[in-house]
């Protein structure tokens, strides 16, 4: 007496699933340019790692004997895995089952366990995503409808204060499954996909648009615009890439601190460079990012959003081998002045780097918020103050290199009064209320007006008001921590950041708030 029957039966249940829709539908998927899920996972995870959980989940057909005949796994597939030796949980939509869409019941419940997985080991969630979400399918299956409960979305809501959460948008993403793309930390986005609340044919039924699907959600949209995907892939093996390199940065879960890795740059490295790269005339700009990789390790730099808030640049970074996240001004765009978005592109970074414990550098060049009718309507203020928020709810330290200028509430947004929230001053500062030369044409509107010759007294009232712009007397009112040389700012960085590491191990946890993204 044995078993082996049933065991042959497992087995060829397991063929049957991992053949997923079928070779036309698999041939389908590979036409339009796009990998199956499976081909995903075996991109991504390490050889061989792939631990699947309800593999044998679906819909069955049986001859007359009792044999399965068909079967036809539900559209979700996930796991645990191992990528770069770290335990994960991946996932993702079978976009050759019903386009990924629905599942029903069981199908919810299968994903369920990939965050109760994730939420019971603490570690972190990578899903792949390409489908519709919910099917009017389900309702005829059902023999009823529902009501949407937010209770379905608390293990994914809580999650985002635990473990690290990244999304891969791979093909047609829309409804429950596009809502599933930002509950997450980072997106990665391949050209070629799309995401939307709903797809062009309901656009059309509801709005009388016509609207192609890339026009409507493709990666001009959310990578460019929106700010929905965080980075954009040119092709799906670059995404593979760019979540390894994301995912290298964070650690397994929020109750440790990021992964340290051995650097061969050295600590006391000085360059040179740093002397001439801010030029003396306010009104230039220069290289944030060549004055970035000149003081973190070499080779260590991540970008997060390269092509949203542009006037703000974010990265991961390494100093001597420890991660930061750091958030400059970039002077190329609008003068490094913040919009909107920049605001919005700074506080769900820094949101990111508190969670998981990351500590922040602000390289800081801001002349104010962005101003006129646009940036108003944009609701500017608003987001900047929901930015000057968070910065005094953050822990990690938080140390601000101020490179030229600092004015204003956007200014003020660059610090933290979080553990000590350290300030250290370039001698190419310019610091203030506001830049003198807008803040004269307010000041002394009357004055200018009055005189003989308004042009020469308002360049007068520049060029006296201009003899206090040093960077000295704020220096000798103890307005920053220091003043340095900006060839040590690697050095005094690294040996504030070693001393804080220790005491950061400390506050391992989870935050009072769930990192949502804003």
């Amino acid at each position: 007496m044995t078993w082996r029957d049933e065991v042959e039966d497992i087995r060829r249940r397991r063929n049957l699933a991992l053949a997923m829709g079928g070779p036309e539908r698999v041939a389908r998927q590979h036409e339009m340019g796009r990998l199956t899920v499976r081909e995903r996972l075996d991109g991504l995870i390490d050889p061989g790692s792939f631990l699947e959980i309800g593999q044998l989940v679906g819909t069955a057909t049986y001859d007359e004997g009792g044999t399965v005949s068909s079967f036809v796994a539900t559209p979700y597939v996930a796991g645990l895995a191992t990528l770069g030796g770290r335990d994960v949980v991946v996932a993702g939509e079978d976009f050759t089952v019903r386009g990924g869409s629905g599942g029903g019941p069981v199908g919810r419940n299968k994903r369920d366990m990939a965050f109760a997985m994730a939420k019971e080991y603490r570690i972190p969630v990578i899903q792949f995503l390409d489908g519709a979400g919910a099917s009017i399918r389900t309702m005829e299956s059902l023999g009823r409808s529902y009501i949407p409960n937010s209770k379905d979305w608390t293990d994914p809501l809580q999650l985002l204060g635990q473990v690290p959460m990244l999304g891969g948008i791979m093909g047609a993403v829309a409804g429950g499954v596009a809502a599933y793309a930002l509950l997450t930390h980072w997106t990665c986005m391949v050209q070629g996909a799309e995401l939307f609340a709903a797809g062009p044919s309901i656009v059309k039924r509801a709005l009388g648009t016509d609207v192609t699907k890339q026009d409507l959600g493709g990666t001009n949209v959310h990578v460019h615009v929106s700010g929905i995907a965080d980075n954009e892939a040119v092709d799906e093996a670059d995404c593979f890439e760019q979540m390894a390199a994301f995912l290298s940065y964070l650690p397994q879960n929020v109750w440790e601190l990021p992964p340290y890795v051995e650097q061969d740059d050295r600590p006391d490295r000085r360059e040179d460079e740093l002397l001439t790269i801010v030029p003396h005339d306010s009104r230039r700009g220069y290289d944030m990012r060549r004055l970035i990789e000149l003081v973190v390790d070499e080779g260590s730099i991540f970008e997060v959003k390269p092509f949203f808030g542009r006037c703000i640049i974010t990265v991961l970074a390494r100093l001597n081998g420890h991660v930061v996240g750091v958030v400059a001004n970039d002077p190329m765009w609008q003068a490094g002045a913040v919009d909107a978005a920049g605001a919005d592109k700074t506080t769900h970074f820094m949101e990111l780097c508190d969670t998981f414990h990351i500590p922040i550098v602000h390289f800081v060049d801001v002349p104010g918020f962005m101003i006129g009718p646009e940036a108003e309507a944009a609701g500017t203020l608003r987001a900047g103050m929901r930015t000057l928020w968070l910065a005094h709810q953050i822990t990690v330290p938080s140390i601000a290199v101020h490179v030229r200028r600092c004015f204003g509430m956007a200014g003020t947004a660059t610090s933290t009064p979080a553990h000590l929230g350290l300030r250290l001053g370039w001698p190419s500062g310019e610091w203030g209320s506001l830049p003198i030369e807008g803040g004269v044409e307010t000041a002394y509107r009357r004055l200018i007006a009055d005189a003989t010759d308004p042009d020469s007294a308002r360049k007068e009232l520049e060029a006296r008001l201009n003899l206090m712009r040093s960077v000295f007397p704020i220096a000798e009112a103890f307005g920053v921590e220091d003043l340095i040389d900006p060839r040590d700012t690697r050095p005094l960085l690294i040996r504030y950041l070693e001393v804080a590491i220790p005491r950061m191990a400390h506050d391992v946890g989870p935050k009072p708030r769930y990192g949502v993204r804003p």
